[in-house]
């Protein structure tokens, strides 16, 4: 496929204006294809040569102003339109399109349920052109007319409020201006709940299956998005700009979410068909806010170019983590961020593939979609939370409203932003944006404390990095009341780190137990500990009096361990002591995540990992005992499910299993069950019958999956040579049977069995890439690459495949990224 240059996109944004899409979309032409009718209406500045986009499955008609074009001149994705005169043209293209297996496109999903079938669109970057032609390009909004033939039964969702015309037609309202990639439809037999707030229709969709799950969390839904509306009114001057508001949970989605103006999807495992935990409902609303952000960040005002995606998500994100904990009842989102979201971050910042918050150029459509990462997303959420810090949020929110009104529906850059954040206040803003938005790396602070005279000491802070940082300085003295086990706040100072001269030291009084350099979280740099702060923390870090404190800290033990500065075990040891006493499960999900996943299955040796899953398993034990008056079924969930996954042994989880729940709760709900069964095929302690029972017990989407990751985890050659032909060889896939039966594949338990597809990873998943996608060869690259194989000779085979096979942008990327990972914890074990 060729994909779009930043130059090509602006020599046609120079060339056109492009003002309606009439589009008749017909869903009732079988099972593999649908028909496709486009109007584009444009007008040309000038006598010029351009092309209109689109990937059918046959063209089977194109004119212009009347006059017919040859389909054979379709060169791959683009349809050369000739010596086009100045003035208004009309295109006119009939096409077949094929439906998506993959969430690309119009994805098609038939619930395993109770046989009906949904279709919707993900159209983001360049799929737009799966479903109808379009110029694929941000910066060329246009309204959009669009009508729906659906078989009977159905409803029709989209950007605007849908009319049943009879006969199984819908008719959308026209949309405002907004691009190409926004455009949305959702069609089915969906359930769905309405309401309306200040006027504006709300909605919420789902699959009928899920009804039962999707209806008792009605109310908090909608509460969460009436909550999160009235908010942003009140920051924003502009109002919401579309003529409804439609959630629609949608099936085997690949993102979190996505912003379409007046109709965002969510990926439909948001309806919880099991049991789940606080911190799950508020990361469910978190997404909620941060789509309905997009609503004014993205959608009212939208990038230019994808260099600018920053813009979008960093906004969003921040936006959505901030609005929820000042909005709802979910006052402590920021702990949750910093424990489990800006690690993403800091990960990401720290490969290869690094690159600014905001790229000086993106060259094409494929390079762009490798930007959405925890840089996008986290650090730009951090750089913005650090701005508001520095910049304040009365000028901070000034910026932003001026630079709404100075670019409604339409779109706009960097340098827009900065100039309209400028507007509002007397600091250097461009400064302050060149020096964290144009930047790549993560900044380390280190403390140096020095006694003075009278046994009064200083701080100064080594700064290795180059942006500015204004932080907070967390003094904490022992509690003498209680022999030390708690950590007191004595202050809280301000800091500007680099330090000027003219500043010096800072004085901090009397020695602290702890000195706690970005208490709070207000920036974005890796932090560390001098001696009696280290042993402060591995003796009272549960003590401290705050969870965001907390979190900080925990960040920083992580954060030694994969630079090498701590030993894995040390973490492990920390874990031990401090999260039988924690009260945030965001934290103790965050820690027992990192524990197991990185600790124990990547940084410890084959030789200590039995060690570390038996102290993960001893420490999931103490938090099983200590939840055992039901006080806290968040933590006695998140403890039953990580003592599963980290079970070394299978009687006591097969017992669970067998009696269909955990002595003294919970019961074993779908999700349990199947992870249950899961560990059980890693430890060779199921079969096949048993996993066909689970599924004749739960046939339904999540089922399916789960049964798929089950048979992959199977330890035996049958097995791991049926998964690998699914995955590799039959292309029959969707993206999320794919993800399960990558997920199931790889098991440090299973090395020997799994030694001889190391090799075959390679080559089979560069040839995957090329023929399935983007979707897949990010799954290809995150899911099924051999994790576990931490050894020099798979490091040398990727590096092999990196330099010799071409894989294609986006698996390259996640190769590149895993490959370094791999080296990290090759270097961790050997330090």
């Amino acid at each position: 496929m060729s994909v779009l240059t930043r130059d090509e996109a602006q020599t046609r944004a120079k060339l056109l204006d492009v003002h309606r899409y009439t589009i008749a979309l017909d869903l009732t032409t079988g099972d593999d294809t649908f028909e496709s009718l486009t109007v584009i209406r444009f007008t040309t500045r000038a006598e010029a040569d351009t092309f209109v986009e689109l990937k059918p499955a046959e063209l089977r008609e194109a004119t212009l102003d009347g006059h017919p074009l040859d389909p054979e001149t379709l060169d791959d994705n683009r349809l050369p339109l000739k010596s086009l005169t100045a003035g208004e043209h009309e295109l006119r293209i009939a096409a077949s399109m094929r439906y998506s297996r993959t969430g690309e496109g119009m994805h098609r999903f038939t619930d395993p349920t109770d046989g009906e079938t949904y279709v919707y669109t993900q159209l983001f970057m360049d799929d737009v052109q799966r479903v109808f032609a379009a110029f694929d390009q941000p910066d060329l909004k246009a309204v959009f007319d669009l009508t729906v033939t659906a078989p009977d039964g159905w409803s029709v969702l989209a950007n605007g409020i849908t009319t049943d015309l009879g006969e199984g037609r819908w008719q959308a309202a026209p949309t405002p201006l907004i691009s190409t990639y926004l455009v949305a439809v959702a069609a089915g037999p969906w359930h769905s709940v309405r309401t309306e707030h200040r006027g504006l229709p709300f909605g919420i969709h789902c699959r009928r299956s899920l009804a039962p799950h999707l209806d008792p969390d009605a109310d908090e839904l909608f509460e969460i998005t009436r909550q999160c509306y009235d908010r942003y009114h009140e920051k924003f001057e502009e109002p919401y700009p579309f003529d409804s508001y439609d959630q629609a949970f949608v099936p085997e989605f690949n993102a979190g979410a996505m912003e379409n103006p007046g109709l965002v999807t969510f990926r439909d495992e948001f309806v919880y068909r099991s049991a789940v935990t606080d911190t799950e409902r508020q990361t469910r609303a978190m997404v909620i806010a941060h789509e309905m952000a997009h609503m004014w960040f993205g959608d009212l005002v939208t990038l230019r170019w994808w260099d600018d995606i920053w813009l979008n998500e960093s906004f969003a994100e921040y936006m959505g983590y901030q609005t929820l904990t000042e909005a709802t009842r979910f006052t402590d989102t920021w702990v949750d961020f910093g424990v489990m979201r800006k690690g993403w971050g800091y990960d990401a910042d720290q490969r290869p593939s690094t690159h600014p918050v905001a790229p000086e150029a993106v060259e094409d459509t494929a390079s762009a979609l490798l930007n959405f990462d925890g840089i996008s997303y986290a650090k730009g959420a951090s750089a913005l939370r650090q701005l508001v810090t520095w910049l304040g949020e009365k000028d901070f929110l000034a910026g932003i409203n001026t630079h709404f009104t100075r670019h409604r529906f339409d779109n706009a850059t960097l340098a827009d932003f900065i100039d309209s954040l400028a507007s509002a206040t007397e600091r250097d803003v461009h400064a302050w944006a060149d020096a964290w938005l144009r930047t790549t790396g993560v900044d380390t602070l280190r403390p140096v404390v020095t006694r003075g005279e009278e046994a009064t000491y200083t701080l100064h802070v080594e700064h290795k990095g180059s942006r500015p940082h204004r932080i907070a300085v967390g003094l904490y003295d022992q509690d003498v009341a209680d022999e030390g086990r708690h950590l007191v706040l004595r202050e809280r100072l301000d800091l500007d780190v680099p330090q000027t001269d003219s500043q010096g030291p800072l004085p901090i009084g009397k020695r602290p137990a702890l000195l706690l350099l970005n208490d709070g979280d207000l920036t974005y740099a890796k932090v560390r500990f001098d001696t009696e702060s280290f042993k402060a923390v591995t003796e009272s870090l549960s003590g401290l009096p705050s969870p965001l404190t907390r979190a900080v800290v925990w960040n920083a033990l992580r954060d030694a361990v994969r630079d090498g500065e701590l030993p894995p075990s040390a973490y492990l040891e920390a874990a031990r002591a401090h999260l039988p006493h924690e009260t945030d499960l965001a934290l103790v999900q965050g820690v027992l995540a990192f524990a197991a996943t990185y600790v124990a299955d990547r940084y410890v040796t084959p030789e200590e990992r039995p060690a570390a899953l038996s102290l993960l398993t001893s420490l999931c034990r103490d938090l099983i005992r200590r939840t055992e008056d039901g006080d806290n079924p968040g933590l006695r969930l998140i403890a039953v499910r990580h003592h599963i996954d980290v079970a070394a042994h299978p009687d006591t989880i097969a017992a669970w299993l067998a009696d269909g729940t955990v002595p003294g709760g919970p019961e074993l709900d779908p999700e349990l069950r199947w992870r249950v069964l899961a560990r059980l095929a890693v430890l060779g302690a199921t079969d096949e019958t048993a996993i066909a029972a689970e599924l004749e017990r739960d046939p339904s989407a999540t089922g399916q999956e789960g049964a798929a990751r089950c048979r992959a985890a199977l330890p035996t050659q049958q097995a791991k040579e049926q998964a690998w032909e699914a995955m590799f060889t039959h292309d029959n896939l969707s993206n999320y049977l794919f993800t399960a039966t990558a997920q199931g594949f790889w098991q440090p338990e299973q090395a020997d069995l799994l030694r001889q597809y190391v090799p075959r990873y390679y080559q089979d998943a560069v040839a995957l890439a090329a023929r399935r996608g983007p979707a897949i060869a990010v799954a290809a690259g995150r899911e099924a690459f051999p994790h576990y194989a931490i050894d020099a000779d798979n490091l040398a085979l990727g590096r092999a495949c990196l330099n010799d096979a071409d894989p294609t942008p986006a698996l390259r990327r996640r190769l590149i990224d895993q490959l370094d990972d791999l080296g990290r914890a090759l270097r961790v074990r050997q330090a």
